[in-house]
């Protein structure tokens, strides 16, 4: 395993593990972020451990025209219950995403750290969120980087039933992006229309 040093650079992609990690260490600084997420690579660890840097052999993404609402969720989206806003409240999102309580287990990933990092970068415009309003309460919504025509996505929350998904489609739908970075396979995004693709094809979208 490779620990990486002060200078903003990662080992070539041959050397990622099976489990899809390409080194450990450095920080959390605005340029090595950027980078990496240039690069297709991101941040995922926990309170307490080192950072741990990855770039999955397979990538979960979604490709806007194959985005999927069901009936249900267009009659949802039909009857205007929800306001859905963009970088009103991104704070307010990550800190809901940092402490939601979620059913797979993992708990929070987001640490303090990680959590000051994304603010950061939204303040210099690289990082957006999307959030999701009833009766002038936040219910929902996500964030994530813009890097061009790609946006990858880090994290989603909803406090009401498909809170999280109403801000995903109003992602895809109302911006003009070639592709949406889901990171890694779960269900949830699954059955919006994400599928895995290779990471060669992944990068290679990414450069474009």
């Amino acid at each position: 395993m490779i620990w990486l040093s002060k200078n903003i650079v990662f080992p070539p992609y041959e050397l990622t593990t099976d489990d899809g990690i390409i080194a450990l260490g450095g920080d959390l600084s605005e340029e090595r972020l950027i980078y990496a997420y240039k690069n297709g690579i991101f941040p995922w660890y926990s309170e307490g451990e080192p950072i741990v840097w990855y770039c999955p052999h397979k990538r979960m993404v979604l490709f806007p025209d194959d985005i999927k609402v069901s009936k249900s969720m267009g009659k949802i989206i039909n009857k205007n219950e929800f306001t859905i806003t963009e970088n009103k409240a991104f704070e307010e999102v990550i800190f809901h995403c940092k402490h939601i309580e979620r059913n797979d287990g993992f708990g929070t990933w987001i640490t303090d750290d990680m959590e000051q990092a994304y603010i950061n970068l939204h303040k210099k415009g690289f990082a957006k969120s999307i959030e999701v309003w009833k009766n002038k309460e936040l219910v929902g919504g996500l964030y994530g980087l813009e890097m061009n025509t790609v946006f990858c996505g880090e994290s989603m929350f909803s406090k009401v039933s498909n809170a999280s998904k109403l801000a995903f489609i109003h992602l895809v739908k109302n911006n003009n992006y070639k592709l949406i970075d889901c990171q890694v396979y779960n269900d949830h995004l699954s059955s919006l229309g994400a599928k895995e693709i290779e990471r060669t094809e992944f990068l290679q979208i990414l450069k474009e």
